[in-house]
């Protein structure tokens, strides 16, 4: 009778152990791998999300009155210059230039800017009797168009019912600290730099580049910056319909970042009342910003609160606005 090889008893069970072990190995490498995915994903999407959050208050701040930035550690009850400010001052506010409505729009032709921020001083439509100014260049009803966009019509250089004015500030020297950017008890009757501005009987669509300052009354009267006992006109300006405020909420080292905007501080509302907010970044680690001269520095560090496993892997950028 002829014999079949086969595989004995103890040749099984060595190759059943030659497969554990292959495959425990192959299990342990393959969690390796995925632990290393999740590593990966995780801190591409924190390294993305925190380029991406400092690019938008970078471009907020790059557009910003350099004076008018300033920093508070209770609420906005007390404010200091950012340039003074210490480490725990951690809200920041300043008002922002219109640069959206200064971009303009397309004519039919070519982008045209809303407002040219040049006033033409020996022009007869610039005058302190009547509070016009002369903006050539100027395409009001540009500016108008877009203001409103962006505010949902809260704010217009028109007659829109319930609409508040955009604020003109005169880029001339301007004795004075950051105070004078923003409503308050002791500065109402020289209150602000801010000018209230609309167009030429609130018609934009026929006064392209004639801006009109509100009644010579108390709180818009022009300010007599040179001592001479007239009010002040200067040859260049800017637009701004809103100021911004970054407001950290939450634990110390877990926090959301929120920004604050459609608000005007020259009209005395504030951030917290009047503003609308939106949610910048969640799970923030750390937030610092800090001015020396002209030049704002900014660190965000935002982490993944174990979103992606039993790890929690945070991600630090820095970016410099001049």
């Amino acid at each position: 009778m002829k014999k079949h090889p086969a595989f004995t008893m103890i040749e099984l069970v060595m190759v059943i152990v030659v497969f554990g072990i292959v495959a425990s190995i192959g299990a342990e490498i393959v969690a390796k791998l995925y632990e290393n995915y999740l590593r990966t994903r995780a801190i591409n999407r924190l390294e993305s999300q925190t380029e991406i959050v400092l690019e938008q208050i970078a471009k907020r701040l790059q557009y910003r009155i350099k004076d008018s930035v300033r920093a508070s550690n209770d609420n906005g009850v007390n404010w200091v210059a950012l340039s003074s400010a210490v480490p725990g001052y951690n809200i920041i506010e300043w008002i922002g230039v219109s640069n959206e409505s200064f971009l303009g729009e397309h004519n039919g032709t070519s982008v045209v800017p809303g407002w040219s921020g040049f006033i033409d001083m020996s022009d007869v439509n610039t005058s302190h009797a009547s509070r016009t100014l002369s903006s050539p260049g100027s395409r009001l009803d540009f500016t108008n168009d877009i203001i409103k966009a962006l505010t949902n019509n809260s704010v217009s250089l028109d007659a829109t019912a319930g609409a508040k004015r955009p604020a003109l500030f005169f880029k001339g020297p301007k004795p004075g600290t950051f105070s004078n950017y923003y409503e308050n008890a002791t500065t109402i009757a020289n209150n602000p730099y801010a000018r209230r501005v609309r167009c030429v009987n609130s018609n934009c669509a026929t006064n392209l580049t004639i801006l009109q300052l509100n009644s010579n009354v108390a709180n818009d009267d022009l300010i007599d910056y040179d001592g001479d006992g007239s009010g002040d006109l200067f040859e260049q300006y800017y637009l701004s319909h809103t100021a911004y405020t970054l407001v950290p909420v939450g634990n110390v080292n877990d926090f959301n970042l929120t920004l604050h905007y459609n608000y005007q501080p020259w009209e005395g509302e504030n951030y917290a009342v009047n503003g609308t907010s939106s949610i910048l970044a969640q799970n923030v680690s750390t937030f610092r910003i800090l001015q020396i001269g002209d030049t704002i520095r900014i660190k965000l560090c935002i982490h993944d609160n174990n979103q992606s496993g039993n790890f929690d892997f945070s991600a630090c950028k820095e970016k410099a606005i001049f």
